[in-house]
């Protein structure tokens, strides 16, 4: 393959069911055993431990679901504060290697080890003693991917896991990405993934067929996405300081959606789970947007923005309802989504850029 574009080493560390995995470590009792990260009633799983995940316990199952998937499923209550110490003991092991590190939850990172301070050649023996470090601080497990760019760093990490790791080599990125199923491509959906099923769309020798024309047509501005990364191009960099814009959460229901009750309920569990992921980081924000995906594949988005910012489930099940009132259609509902943005992340990129303002102008007297 003739790569016309910048390559670079770059690894993707993810953690083994990381809370989960935390609380079999803090408390020894809970080892071996089915656990998951969550309210036991009315609530949905944060995460699963791989002793649960073989009853198909998933996260962001509602509690009551997981709980008649694993009957001896043990509820444990998250502990956002534990995970996120954890999850900093892990960033200092990232930052003995490179600087570019780039966070995508408290549990997974992308880090460009191009040019690295151990000035170590090989990534994968960087990422073997990444791995081994983890381990000896914390007692926890970690996968990791490695490759030329994020998207395929990101596939493979996911090969091995648990407690492995995947390099895949410049030589062998074509014939990879050929014999990859379409629903393994990082970004691909159950909706899209069934969508390309149904247009004999099955691997990736499949996807390369279509010409970009055709994928544009029938996946808007994700086609062009699949057209390149079929084709091992990725050339989004790895970036430190990335600031969060939307947190959001989704779900495609087996069976499509056509009573009130039934959207109520899904709009307390999306709450539930968005207010999770929002508490995790420590994220608030003021709008919130719900998406509906109808049977027939038409969207439709609605937001409402308030002064305050939103900060309790509650909040987000009341104008997610208000917003479900003004929608134009009464149609079966495949998919809801519900989403915040206009996050405190921005203030807090607005206000170091005020405060840099008064040095540099210092620096040019």
């Amino acid at each position: 393959m003739d790569f016309s574009f910048p390559t670079r080493k770059i690894i993707h560390v993810d953690m083994d069911a990381f809370y989960a995995s935390v609380e079999q470590h803090d408390n020894p009792a809970l080892k071996g055993k089915a656990i998951a990260v969550g309210g036991q009633h009315r609530g949905v799983v944060a995460a699963a431990s791989y002793e649960a995940r073989k009853f198909g316990v998933r996260s962001a199952m509602p509690s009551k679901t997981a709980q008649q998937k694993c009957p001896d499923l043990i509820f444990v209550p998250p502990r956002f504060p534990r995970y996120k110490e954890v999850s900093r003991q892990i960033r200092e092991i990232f930052h003995e290697y490179t600087d570019l590190v780039e966070p995508l939850s408290l549990d997974e990172a992308y880090l460009d080890v191009t040019e690295n301070k151990k000035g170590m050649e090989s990534a994968n023996l960087i990422a073997k003693e990444i791995r081994q470090k983890i381990f000896e601080k914390t007692g926890l497990t970690a996968s990791a991917g490695i490759s030329i760019n994020k998207f395929l760093a990101k596939v493979a990490s996911d090969i091995n896991k648990p407690n492995g790791q995947k390099t895949i080599h410049p030589n062998h990125i074509e014939t990879f990405l050929e014999e990859l199923p379409v629903e393994k491509f990082y970004g691909v959906g159950k909706v899209t993934a069934n969508k390309m099923f149904s247009l004999g769309i099955y691997k990736g020798k499949d996807l390369k067929k279509r010409s970009l024309e055709d994928l544009t047509r029938l996946f808007g501005k994700s086609g062009a996405h699949y057209y390149n990364v079929v084709r091992g191009i990725h050339t989004s960099e790895v970036k430190p300081h990335r600031i969060q814009k939307s947190v959001a959460v989704e779900r495609t229901f087996s069976e499509d959606l056509f009573e009130e009750q039934q959207v109520n309920e899904k709009l307390e569990s999306l709450s539930e789970e968005l207010h999770s992921r929002l508490q995790k980081n420590n994220i608030l924000g003021r709008t919130l947007t719900l998406k509906i995906k109808y049977k027939d594949f038409s969207l439709y988005t609605r937001s409402m923005t308030q002064e305050d910012y939103f900060s309790l489930p509650e909040q987000y099940v009341k104008t997610g309802k208000k917003l479900w009132e003004l929608r134009p259609f009464d149609k079966p509902v495949r998919l809801l989504g519900l989403s915040l943005s206009h996050l405190n992340t921005e203030e807090k990129k607005q206000v170091s850029v005020q405060l840099k303002i008064p040095f540099e102008e210092f620096d040019h007297r």
